[in-house]
């Protein structure tokens, strides 16, 4: 019985120190990761197609184009402007001011200009020295739109002298004058008996002009007019009004 307990004991002691003799020899060949060496990486050899910097492909900048200074419609000023067209014809630009309007519109009433309408008044001042707005040979009137700022008046005299009106004219016949044009003189149609060769016109003006005859394009004669400084360059309008004629007698 003692013997046998004695090889149990003996065999259990031989386990227990197996069991630790494995567990040691475990622990030996982990090894903490923090006391382990760090091997540096080696150096990586690098090359000139890696090292070499991109260049960007050269591009011009845009040529900035100066800008064009605008020319205004409007100088906000009150203006009147007459300019002769030809023998038959005149031309008219204005610019009426809000100041205008709220003066009219003091002195006559605020509801005067709604009242009215607005008219060009045509002065036939052939021969008068001093225009005074009541000593015209005769006039004529021109219903026009408020809008418009321009017009082109067909006068049909030839050597004669203008002058032009914008105002309101009310229902009773009251004209109220807003603005007076400067004073034109229409050329002759007849050829002039002066022989100047310092006036003379160069003869291939005069041939062009010669050309024309009836059925010509009215434009051909329009480009030799412009180049003949006739017809204002740049400056539109509504179109033409044909007019009746003046009325008898004076203001």
């Amino acid at each position: 019985m003692n013997v046998m307990l004695t090889w149990v004991l003996g065999a259990v002691i031989l386990i227990v120190l197996l069991a630790v003799f494995l567990w040691l020899a475990k622990n030996r060949q982990k090894k903490p990761a923090s006391l382990s060496p760090k091997v540096p990486d080696a150096p990586r050899e690098e090359y000139a197609e890696e090292i070499a910097f991109p260049v960007p492909a050269f591009q011009p900048k845009p040529a900035v184009k100066p800008e064009t200074p605008e020319i205004p419609w409007h100088y906000g000023m009150d203006r009147m402007v007459l300019m002769v067209r030809d023998p038959s014809w005149i031309f008219a630009y204005w610019e009426i001011s809000a100041t205008k309007q709220e003066e009219f519109a003091r002195q006559y009433g605020p509801d005067a200009w709604n009242n009215s309408r607005s008219v060009l008044r045509v002065y036939d001042v052939t021969g008068i020295e001093h225009f005074t707005g009541l000593n015209a040979n005769n006039y004529m009137d021109i219903s026009i739109n408020d809008e418009v700022d321009s017009w082109h008046i067909d006068v049909s005299r030839p050597n004669s002298a203008f002058c032009v009106d914008l105002g309101r004219l009310f229902p009773d016949g009251t004209f109220i004058t807003l603005l007076r044009s400067n004073i034109v003189q229409t050329p002759s149609v007849s050829i002039s008996n002066l022989l100047d060769e310092e006036w003379m016109w160069i003869e291939g003006i005069y041939r062009s002009i010669t050309h024309l005859h009836m059925g010509s394009s009215p434009m051909m004669a329009e480009e030799i007019a412009q180049g003949m400084g006739l017809v204002p360059l740049g400056i539109s309008s509504p179109g033409y009004i044909s007019s009746t004629g003046f009325a008898a007698g004076k203001e």
